[in-house]
């Protein structure tokens, strides 16, 4: 048996730690989780780099939606450089068409760039008119994974679309279950998809502390961070799963 990998998405130094104590298996670092994940800073690779666990880069040096201009992929190809001289074991990217389809052009190019490196294609393949199509381009890209939401806007209501894309992987690149995952949502993901490994944020909310920075703009009324307990139930969880 062979348990099912438990991705943690991170966006802070405490949640790095806070994944790597509750028992992750791997981490996606990225910076502003509430948009979705942005292209981390530098000093932030630098500190996962130190940790016991491998380490996906988010690629994304935006918000909006994944339609890139050449100078945007100019950037995104200079991150990926920062990536890899941080000695992190991979990165996550997508890139569409004005249509919705996968742009291959621009993935080819950041694909390029990558070499050496794991590469997740991020739910940008969630926005594409043919799921069948877009695993197929992913495979010939060379990615490792897809983190896909089933087109859904959480995972457990993309049944459907997370079936088609595994009958159509069917095991040449794995497809791995994202948003809206938590402990009270993953049966259902298990119990209908063979699931070799999933992406939860593993994240509770708080009240932000400083009313003066909620006043200002600066912080939302609720905050979310990733918690150490919630990490290692979930992984303890996918651990004793059935069949796991």
């Amino acid at each position: 048996m062979t348990d099912i990998l438990l991705e943690v998405c991170v966006d802070d130094i405490a949640g790095l730690k806070a994944a790597v104590a509750g028992g992750a298996d791997r981490i996606e670092l990225c910076s502003a989780l509430s948009l979705g994940g942005l292209t981390p800073s530098a000093g932030l690779m630098a500190a996962a780099a130190e940790l016991p666990i491998p380490c996906y880069v988010m690629i994304r040096p935006r918000a909006g939606d994944f339609q890139y201009s050449h100078d945007e992929l100019t950037l995104m190809r200079s991150d990926i450089d920062v990536v890899r001289e941080a000695g992190l074991a991979g990165v996550v990217f997508g890139a569409n068409e004005a249509d919705g389809r996968l742009d291959a052009k621009a993935l080819a190019v950041l694909a390029e760039a990558s070499r050496g490196l794991g590469m997740t294609l991020h739910r940008a393949f969630d926005l594409v008119p043919d799921f069948a199509q877009a695993v197929d381009i992913a495979v010939s890209i060379g990615f490792e994974r897809i983190l896909t939401s089933g087109g859904a806007l959480k995972a457990p209501d993309g049944l459907p679309g997370l079936l088609t894309a595994m009958q159509t992987a069917a095991g040449r690149i794995s497809i791995m279950p994202g948003s809206g995952i938590s402990l009270q949502t993953v049966d259902v993901l298990l119990a209908r998809l063979p699931v070799s490994e999933i992406h939860a944020s593993c994240s509770v909310s708080e009240a932000a502390h400083d009313p003066r920075a909620i006043e200002m703009g600066f912080a939302p009324p609720t905050l979310r961070h990733t918690d150490v307990a919630t990490v290692r139930a979930l992984k303890q969880h996918l651990h004793d799963w059935p069949g796991a």
